[in-house]
Parts: structure tokens; C-alpha cells; sequence
């Protein structure tokens, strides 16, 4: 057998051979953005966080060059680092507050769990503050559209929170695809090693007094409310449904990202799914999602079929493909990847389109490289992506240009993994769901339809016997539909 490395086609070694092509797409100095036409950018802006004790002080460490005027977290103790990192900026615990007091903010970072993105973002841009927000954009499908139109409404600067939308890898299968180096593509398979914490899980019996530094009425926010249990925060929020969607939520937008861009996807018209079991409260630990995307219109060099997109995680893959080396991990990435089918080969590539490789790539070989068209952001992974979005905010609006995870693609981005959520949540109809995007309904279920979900599992020995006790509840489809699809939110909170 050949030596696994003349399986792929050295990123590193391509890299370098254009790195003097490549600057042309990086970001540019405000003396050359304005040599471009565009307004120079003023000195600084004054950024909030909402959510700052996890990912979301990474996001603010790169805006440092800015003024950060103002951090915002429902648990004092879990943000301690950021505040620590930021001593001068006014410390909230809500949000509402925070943005109703303090006047001077230009611009928001959001980094809270996915369940109040959204109550936090429309507030803000209402509020006309420029946007960072987290993945997936929101909580609901509802959510991502209305959105979207919101921030096209009054034109504030959004962006969502993949970096590989900003990087090399994302742009170059771009340009692979719509150059028809592997042909038209009709099937992807994309999946993770996520999750990595318990899901599948039955609420608490029992509940706990929550820390002091904690405040939980406002970490519930907008969702339900529960007694507090510290199975739900910090981080496990993302195995519950009230608060997550698990690890298409955590994952799907830097994994799909590629897919979407390079396939100029929207809206999906059918998806199916099944799973391990899954209760009415907590995601699967594993689970398959399959969208069905219709035809979009042809580039010059590449037709745009139907496509089907099918989705693995909890430790489920697809079929390695046979032009692959033995032991090498499928995207050369052990958190996931993506695998493209086209009529005349196939693109695979890792997390955010890392390591495109071309497969078969001894047949690939032939293949010339197309010349860079896409910007690219230096360092996009660290820092670009958000340095990115300060120069936007920073540019006016009548010569703007737009960061690449805007809401315009990362709300279709994120309706569409949502969408696969919802179909995991109503397998038990054991159907394919016809999806009408115009309504954000399913068109093919009816008041009749009935979900079953386990609301109690427990296994036990009698006398060296098993025993089961599993108890399950129906629900109405169309009623679970509609508030899984548009939630009503809890009183006291803004309904978007």
C-alpha cells in the first residue's frame, strides 16, 4: 500500500506556493480600505458582552483594541475571569438593564446559551447596536428569520461566530466547487464526535439551592421554568431542550459552513431523522438528520442540483470513502468534518473546512488550481473573524462591506440545522417532514398526529430478572410544532 500521505494533497505545501495571492483577500489597514472607497474607520468602539464566562471572553480578548465598556453575565463567579480581564467595565446581571442604563455602547457581544440569543440580540438592535452573536444564531427557527429581517431593518452590522466562514479553508472549496473541480454535487455527509456530555437525560426529581452567585430566574430567561438543578449550568445547558440543541447546535454551523457557502444552500423543502431514545426533556446521545434541498441556480461552470445532506453525530459516521487511506481520521479531523459527493470526485475536509483535500487525489492531480476570488481574513481563527466585524461597524453604511457570517447567510444557515432539530424531536410520526420555509410549517402532519416521547426509564433487577419501567406521553404534533418552531416565551419576556 502506498504511503497514506500520497493520499491527500498538502494544504500546507499549496498554501505556501500562493501565499502572495492569498494577501490580496486578507484584511486590510483603514488607509487601504479607504484608498478602496470605503469611509475610514474611527478610533474605537464601546462594546458590551452579555454572557462573558466562557467563549464569549475569547470573543472579547480579541476586541481589547476597543473600549469594553460594559460585561453582562447571569453568574458572577462563572464571569470572574472576564471581569478580572476588563476591571473598568460596568458589570449587569441583566441584560435588559444593562442596555436600558447604559447609553454609550456602539456595539454587543453575545455569548449566552442559545435559548436567550435571540431576546438578547433583537433588544440590542433595536437598540441599534451592531451584533457579535454566538451559534447557532438562535434557539427557533422563528427566531433566526425574524432576526435577520431585523438587522437588515436597521442596518447594523451582524455576525455569527464560525471563524471558517472568515478563513482559508471555507473559501477555497468555494472556489473548488464553482470552478467544477469534483462536478456537480448531489449528496454530503458531514458529521462530529459531539457530544461530549451526557444527554439523553430525564429532568432532576430533586431540586438545589442555586449558588449566590448565580442568579437563576435570569439564567432561565425567556424558557420555562424549572427548579435549578447544577446538571444544567454552566455548559451542560446544551444537552436540555428548553436551553440547547445539543450537538448540532454546538457543532452545525462551523461543520455545515462550507456545504452552505460552496452550494449556495437556503432553505431545505424535506428532512428526516432518527436517533437513540430521546425524552421529552434532553437530546439524543446520538443521532442521523437527512435534509433535502432543491435545485438552485446553475454557475457558469457548475450546475446546482438537488442535494442530499446528511448529518452524524454521538460517535456515529458516515461510509469512509475508498479512495481514503486506512487509520487516517475521516476529514483528518477528530471532531468532525464534511465529505461532498460530486458526479466527477469528491471534496472532504475537516471542522470550519479545514484540510480540503480532493479525492481521488492521484486522479485530482490534474486539476488546476483556480485563482483566488474570495476574501479571505488573516488569522481568522484567532481574532480575524472578529477584527473583521469591528471594521464593518466601524465603516459607513452606504459603503460597508459586510462581514461573511452576516445574518443575511447565518440565519438560513441556522433555520436549516434547526429544522433537523425539530425532525429528531418528531420521528416518532416515523415519515419524512415536507417542510414550506414561506410558513415555517410542516405541511404533511395534521391535528390527528401524535408525538411520543419517554417522560421515565429506569432498569432494575428482581430476583436476578429484569425490569423495565418505562412510562411515555403523547403529545398533538401540530401543537408541539408550532411552539417548537415559535416558543412562547415565559411572562416578563420580550416576545419576538
Amino acid at each position: 500500500m502506498k504511503d497514506s500521505k500520497t493520499f491527500m494533497i498538502s494544504r500546507r505545501k499549496f498554501l505556501g506556493t500562493t501565499a502572495t495571492a492569498a494577501a490580496a483577500f486578507t484584511i486590510l489597514p483603514s488607509r487601504t480600505i479607504a484608498g478602496l472607497g470605503h469611509t475610514p474607520p474611527s478610533d474605537k468602539l464601546n462594546i458590551a458582552g452579555i454572557g462573558v464566562g466562557g467563549v464569549g471572553l475569547t470573543n472579547l480578548r480579541y476586541m481589547e483594541s476597543e473600549n469594553i465598556v460594559a460585561l453582562c453575565d447571569v453568574d458572577w463567579e462563572y464571569a470572574s475571569p472576564a471581569f478580572k480581564k476588563f476591571p473598568n467595565a460596568a458589570k449587569y446581571m441583566d441584560f435588559r438593564t444593562m442596555l436600558e442604563k447604559q447609553k454609550n455602547i456602539d456595539a454587543v457581544v453575545i455569548a449566552t446559551p442559545d435559548h436567550t440569543h435571540a431576546v438578547a440580540a433583537m433588544k440590542a438592535i433595536q437598540m441599534n447596536k451592531h451584533i457579535f452573536l454566538q451559534m447557532p444564531l438562535t434557539h427557533s427557527v422563528y427566531e433566526a428569520r425574524i432576526l435577520t429581517e431585523t438587522a437588515r431593518q436597521y442596518s447594523v452590522v451582524t455576525q455569527m461566530g464560525n471563524q471558517g466562514s472568515s478563513g482559508e479553508g471555507v473559501n477555497q472549496i468555494c472556489e473548488w466547487i464553482w470552478a467544477g473541480a469534483i462536478g456537480e454535487v448531489t449528496e454530503v455527509h458531514a458529521w462530529t464526535n459531539r457530544p461530549l456530555w451526557p444527554q439523553g437525560l430525564e429532568r432532576p426529581r430533586n431540586s438545589k439551592s442555586a449558588p449566590k452567585s448565580l442568579n437563576w430566574d435570569l439564567f432561565i430567561g425567556p424558557a420555562s421554568y424549572r427548579e435549578y438543578n447544577p446538571i444544567y449550568t454552566p455548559w451542560n445547558w446544551r444537552a436540555w431542550w428548553d436551553f440547547g440543541n445539543g450537538a448540532l447546535g454546538d457543532m452545525g454551523c462551523h461543520i455545515l459552513d462550507p456545504v452552505f457557502k460552496a452550494l449556495k444552500l437556503k432553505n431545505p423543502v424535506a428532512v428526516e431523522a432518527s436517533s437513540t431514545p430521546l425524552t421529552i426533556e434532553s437530546l439524543p446521545s446520538a443521532q442521523k438528520i437527512t435534509w433535502w434541498f432543491p435545485s438552485r441556480d446553475n454557475l457558469p461552470k457548475v450546475a446546482m442540483p438537488e442535494v442530499k445532506v446528511h448529518w452524524y453525530d454521538g460517535g456515529l459516521l458516515p461510509e469512509r470513502p475508498q479512495e481514503l487511506a486506512a487509520g487516517i481520521d475521516l476529514g483528518q479531523d477528530p471532531n468532525g468534518g464534511v465529505i461532498m459527493v460530486g458526479t466527477k470526485g469528491k471534496i472532504m475536509c475537516g471542522v470550519s473546512g479545514a484540510n480540503p483535500t480532493l479525492l481521488p487525489v492521484e486522479e485530482m492531480s490534474h486539476f488546476n488550481q483556480p485563482e483566488k476570488s474570495l476574501r479571505r481574513i488573516q488569522d481568522a481563527f484567532t481574532g480575524g473573524h472578529e477584527k473583521d466585524w469591528l471594521r464593518a461597524c466601524k465603516e459607513s453604511p452606504d459603503n460597508r462591506l459586510l462581514p461573511a457570517a452576516n445574518f443575511d447567510y447565518a440565519g438560513p444557515l441556522t433555520e436549516s440545522i434547526l429544522i433537523g432539530s425539530l425532525a429528531v424531536r418528531m420521528q416518532s410520526l416515523k415519515r419524512r417532514l415536507y417542510w414550506d420555509q414561506s410558513t415555517m410549517k410542516f405541511t404533511n402532519i395534521s391535528d390527528s398526529d401524535l408525538l411520543k416521547f419517554t417522560t421515565r426509564k429506569e432498569f432494575s433487577l428482581i430476583k436476578g430478572r429484569p425490569n423495565y419501567d418505562i412510562q411515555n406521553k403523547t403529545f398533538k404534533a401540530t401543537q408541539m410544532a408550532e411552539e417548537w418552531v415559535r416558543h412562547n416565551y415565559r411572562s416578563g419576556w420580550e416576545q419576538i
